[in-house]
């Protein structure tokens, strides 16, 4: 018999509830002595119950060495009993934040740092060793994980369920909210399935032995084209991250010439298999570095793309590169915890670079969309109020194309993960209302009409049978 069922057999499921409540009783006495409240402190007796009732199912799920560098499950286990059910999910978070930011680091720190922030960003220039892990915000390191495969598209959704949980609900920020034991342990549930114990899938398995290849070793055409068979199999998400990693390898300054060799016998079949506007994103990549005057990355990047016969998407000026810069600001801000606060400049400064036209580029047009769509819907906790109405005003702006993207939205994963949360789905309801007389294709109307009367939860919408019927006619109309 192991120590556990030893531990059960020496303290009844009975005695727990009677051994909390004394411990509970002296607890809130000692506080009351002071002064100070003794309502709403602690969770009830009940619902610390319904977390002891499950853990073990959820903690047995995680192998024995794993078990020994858990101390913030320890910590989990103790504020749960504790009452202190806020705490237990800051806690929860830290050991996943702590276990992701482990596994990224025994895969590809530079795949996963160009993944996370871009291959071209200002950001990425300070992001090198594993000490850097630090300076990247949970919501980058879940949205680098999922890009390059350590988390799935349903473990990114409810993660990012669960750091919305923890940033609102938990010891981490003043609040009010109650979570119940056994959201609690769900909670722990879904961090332990999709972060802690999960296993690498084969293609992202395939991806680390590549990079470490072109990485440690020479790669003759004979090579180059076994391993393009490769690139076939890979999903077309995963296809747009590995791009994303061999630019940023091959313009890093510190790549061996053999790496950068390798990469050009590689990237040309890779190429192949990019849509356009991921295209596109290379030739926005090259006009920054010419707009940053930073001389060795614009040569660098000029090869990649005469390497692929890609310099017809270098785009004529650098106001592409500008609004990327300032798209990325604005996410940054929007997605960090101060966002009321630090998001309308950097709404501001988009609204200057696009104008009173409103005219942006093509080849940015989608992460323009996109982020607007984002930063209106809010990150589900309140608006932004001194940056709504710069929202408003841009979408006014919007051509059919550029509505026809925001209608659209809720396929995004980023989009539809938003739109678990109530605001978000009131949000969605405006912004489909503003998008209404933007649109004359019946169409597109058709749509708008099916989302208006659909009546599930709007982030599951994307899979709801109708509307992907009505969305796949659409994209073929689109596409004639």
């Amino acid at each position: 018999m192991n120590d556990q069922s030893d531990l059960t057999n020496l303290v009844p499921s009975s005695n727990y509830s009677s051994q909390i409540t004394q411990f509970e009783d002296g607890l809130l006495r000692f506080i009351d002595q002071y002064g100070l409240p003794t309502t709403q402190v602690l969770v009830q007796v009940s619902e610390r119950l319904k977390v002891f009732s499950n853990v073990e199912g959820v903690v047995d799920k995680i192998d024995a060495e794993q078990k020994q560098r858990s101390i913030y499950i320890s910590k989990f286990i103790a504020a749960s009993a504790a009452g202190l059910f806020d705490a237990a999910l800051n806690y929860m978070w830290d050991e996943t934040i702590y276990e992701l930011r482990r596994r990224v680091a025994r895969y590809d720190l530079a795949y996963f740092y160009d993944a996370a922030v871009g291959s071209s960003s200002e950001k990425r220039k300070r992001l090198n060793t594993e000490e850097d892990l630090v300076r990247i915000d949970d919501s980058e390191l879940i949205q680098g994980s999922h890009e390059i495969g350590l988390i799935s598209d349903l473990g990114f959704k409810h993660l990012d369920y669960v750091r919305y949980m923890r940033n609102w609900a938990s010891a981490a920020h003043p609040n009010q909210n109650q979570i119940t034991g056994l959201q609690l342990i769900g909670m722990l549930e879904t961090c332990v399935i999709e972060v802690i114990t999960l296993p690498l899938s084969n293609v992202v398995v395939g991806i680390k032995k590549l990079l470490a290849n072109i990485k440690t070793n020479r790669i003759d055409e004979t090579e180059a084209k076994q391993i393009s068979s490769f690139f076939a199999d890979l999903p077309r998400e995963k296809v747009h991250t590995l791009a994303e990693g061999f630019f940023g390898i091959y313009t890093q300054a510190d790549t061996t010439s053999q790496t950068r060799q390798n990469v050009r016998l590689l990237v040309p079949d890779l190429w192949g298999r990019l849509d356009e506007h991921t295209k596109q994103q290379v030739g926005v990549k090259y006009a920054r570095f010419l707009a940053n005057n930073e001389q060795d990355k614009q040569k660098l990047a000029r090869e990649f793309l005469e390497a692929v016969s890609g310099l017809s998407y270098i785009p004529d000026g650098i106001r592409a590169a500008e609004i990327q810069t300032a798209i990325e600001n604005l996410l940054s801000s929007h997605r960090g915890v101060n966002n009321f606060y630090s998001e309308p400049p950097f709404a501001r400064q988009l609204q200057r670079l696009v104008g009173e036209t409103g005219k942006v580029p093509l080849e940015i047009n989608n992460e323009y969309v996109l982020c607007l769509v984002e930063v209106f819907l809010t990150n589900g906790n309140g608006v932004a109020w001194n940056a709504e109405s710069i929202y408003t005003l841009m979408f006014d702006q919007f051509n059919p194309d550029q509505a026809l993207i925001a209608i659209l939205s809720f396929s995004d994963l980023n989009i539809s993960s938003r739109l678990q949360h109530s605001l978000c789905q009131q949000k969605f309801r405006s912004l489909m209302e503003m998008m209404k007389n933007k649109v004359s294709m019946p169409a597109v109307k058709e749509l708008i009409e099916a989302i208006e009367k659909y009546k599930g939860p709007l982030d599951k919408m994307k899979d709801d049978s109708e509307i992907k019927r009505k969305v796949t006619a659409l994209r073929k109309i689109i596409a004639a």
